[in-house]
């Protein structure tokens, strides 16, 4: 998705009426501290080596140091419409954005960025029909939260038209392009903009904001997205102050931090911990550089290393790009951008898209004169935590070498693995051998060669010192095991300098005055000086086998833990797996809830259509009896006057008298 090559790049498509254009271009115009405008820095070999390719569309590494600033993406196709206030996320390789204002009007739409082929797309967002069999509809908002959970992205809160009293959840299928409203239980918080919202596993955690009467908020909310239930947290210690348009991230789903914002009557630029494990909040004091107080500004936190960008107060805005370090409590500045960029915009999101070992913030949209739809770019610096790892494990190891060779070169000094030990053992055989094969075979030469004239004083006042010192050091050899194979070193030694000594201080034959209680004292010591060589030699055995029995156990012990490893590594991923399977059943059975619900309204509906017809057949078999009794009615009446006609046919006429004048 993400890389550079030294040669060329391309962010958006061809077109052949238009040549190639530079997918990523620096703003065109900065300004120094004086306010001046300053050219762009980049040359026309910079501008080359960042035109775009006839190949498919991939960041990669720029020659021109385009990881130094803010640069801008074309995007291939139709744009959105411009807008600030939205939300973003991310899921996988797209960018999906949520409504937000053009300043005349809120708006409703889903814009989705792929990476991929960089280009925009609007999303189809299918609607569930609600239980009224009425179109279900996002409302449109501004200043709501957008996180990504799974394939999902979740929308929480917001100023909504039209309002609501509580704080919504939406959630929206990437795969599908659905929407769906989470019916919350328990203390649902209530309805606000400008706060912030993380997720820790399976569970939201929102901070402060501002409700519909523009008050400033400090309460801290828990959403179970399992359980779909609300529960507000309460802790200990003084909290941050109410406030809106802030800054927090979860570190290790342990630390939660917050920073800056405003309140009522002012900007911050506190920073505030809260641990997870106590429920306790606690301010963290900074020694040295600290950032200006800032609201509306936008935070992305990867690794140890939280990148807060823009934001300001009423007078100005702050184009920098702050890093706080969350292990070493310090701020710095990673980017001093221009006043060109997007980060001097009001109400422009951030987004971190991650690929294989390269990070990289993606900012969009936002207010200065007018809406913005642009992208910007900026290329984070890579594997900062690895390297980071790496130099504290090589500093650690280098001490441990330095620790071991100022051990080595000790007068103490104990051998630091077999190696030393059976060379120091070598050399004493040698010594032993050498001195021996030297001075003849047999006992008796070798007593016979340490009879010394009595005239080299010195010599023999040296080899009772060696031998004195080799009665020494196998006492303290006899003590100490840890000095072993030094002083069987320093006692092999010893002997050939002795040895030596005596072969170099003369004929034997000019001592004979010596005694020869004095050459048994010396075949005496010899001997026990050969007898404890052999006690050594048995110990240094003993020793270097259990050295190979210790070196076996810890490859053992090795191996184990390596085993433990992957069963742990095969758990976890089996725990994700169940968590996965968990979250899809959630999902189902929301869906399936919802079907039940809107079925249940239907039912009712039914019924109520049911219950009307009935009436109305009810009054319309009234009407019909009606009309029967009315024409039974009329059929008697007929037959009435049927008969009076027929009776009157019957009468006979009666005479009439003659009419006389």
């Amino acid at each position: 998705m993400f890389g550079f090559s030294k040669r060329r790049m391309k962010l958006g498509r061809l077109n052949s009426a238009q040549g190639t254009r530079s997918p990523m271009r620096h703003p065109k115009r900065s300004s120094n501290s004086s306010g001046e405008a300053v050219p762009p820095s980049n040359n026309d070999s910079e501008e080359k080596s960042c035109q775009c390719s006839s190949g498919a569309p991939e960041f990669n590494d720029c020659a021109s140091g385009g990881s130094e600033n803010w640069m801008l993406l074309s995007i291939a196709g139709e744009k959105p419409t411009p807008r600030f206030n939205h939300g973003a996320a991310v899921v996988g390789n797209k960018m999906v954005v949520v409504g937000g204002e053009t300043g005349s009007r809120m708006l409703e739409d889903v814009q989705v960025l792929n990476f991929d082929s960089f280009s925009w797309t609007t999303a189809s967002s299918k609607l569930y029909l609600s239980p009224t069999s009425l179109p279900l509809k996002i409302p449109a908002c501004k200043g709501h939260a957008l996180v990504q959970w799974g394939k999902k992205i979740l929308m929480v809160g917001g100023k909504t038209d039209p309002s609501s009293d509580k704080v919504s959840v939406w959630a929206f299928d990437t795969e599908t392009e659905c929407w769906s409203l989470l019916e919350a239980k328990g203390d649902v918080p209530v309805a606000r903009s400008g706060h912030t919202v993380l997720r820790a596993s399976s569970v939201l955690i929102l901070f402060g904001g501002e409700d519909v009467k523009r008050r400033k908020l400090n309460d801290l909310h828990m959403f179970d997205l399992k359980s779909l239930t609300w529960l507000p947290l309460h802790c200990t210690g003084t909290g941050p102050s109410p406030r809106s348009n802030h800054v927090s991230a979860l570190y290790d789903d342990k630390l939660l931090l917050i920073f800056g914002g405003s309140s009522k009557s002012r900007t911050l630029n506190d920073l505030y911990t809260l641990d997870f494990e106590t429920m306790a909040w606690s301010r963290i004091k900074i020694r040295g550089f600290h950032p200006s107080p800032r609201a509306g500004c936008c935070g992305v936190l990867c690794g140890t290393k939280w990148y807060i960008a823009g934001g300001g107060s009423r007078k100005r805005r702050h184009a920098e790009t702050l890093i706080f370090d969350v292990l070493k409590l310090e701020w710095s500045v990673a980017v001093a951008s221009p006043a060109s960029s997007i980060t001097t915009n009001k109400g422009f999101s951030l987004v971190l898209v991650q690929h294989k070992e390269r990070d990289f913030l993606v900012g969009f949209g936002g207010f200065k004169k007018d809406p913005s739809n642009e992208v910007e770019v900026l290329i984070m610096e890579k594997n900062e935590l690895s390297m980071g790892r790496r130099s504290s494990l090589s500093k650690a190891a280098g001490n441990l070498l330095s620790g071991n060779r100022l051990t080595s070169t000790g007068p103490a000094s104990q051998p630091l693995n077999g190696t030393t030990t059976s060379h120091v053992d070598s050399i004493a055989r040698q010594n032993l051998a050498s001195a021996v094969e030297h001075h003849g075979s047999g006992r008796k030469s070798l007593s016979e060669s340490l009879l010394i004239d009595p005239s080299s004083v010195s010599g023999n006042v040296s080899l009772r010192k060696q031998f004195s010192n080799d009665e020494d050091a196998s006492a303290k050899m006899t003590k100490t095991s840890g000095d072993e194979s030094p002083s069987q070193e320093q006692g092999a030694k010893q002997l050939d300098i002795g040895l030596k000594t005596c072969s170099n201080g003369g004929d034997y034959k000019a001592g004979l005055p010596a005694s020869s209680g004095a050459c048994q004292q010396y075949e005496a010591k010899l001997s026990s000086l050969m007898r404890k060589n052999g006690i050594l030699e048995g110990q240094l055995a003993a020793a270097l086998a259990g050295r190979e029995a210790a070196v076996k156990s810890k490859q053992d012990m090795e191996k184990k833990m390596s085993d433990a490893v992957k069963e742990m590594e095969l758990l976890k991923e089996k725990l994700a797996s169940v968590e996965m399977a968990q979250e899809e059943a959630n999902s189902l059975s929301n869906i399936v809830h919802s079907d039940n619900v809107r079925l249940e309204h239907d039912v009712a509906f039914l019924k109520a259509v049911m219950d009307d017809t009935q009436k109305e057949l009810h009054s319309t078999r009234g009407v019909l009896a009606g009309e029967r009794a009315r024409a039974f009615q009329l059929q008697v009446e007929v037959f009435h006057l049927k008969q009076r006609l027929q009776s009157l046919e019957n009468r006979s006429p009666t005479p009439r008298k003659p009419f006389h004048v």
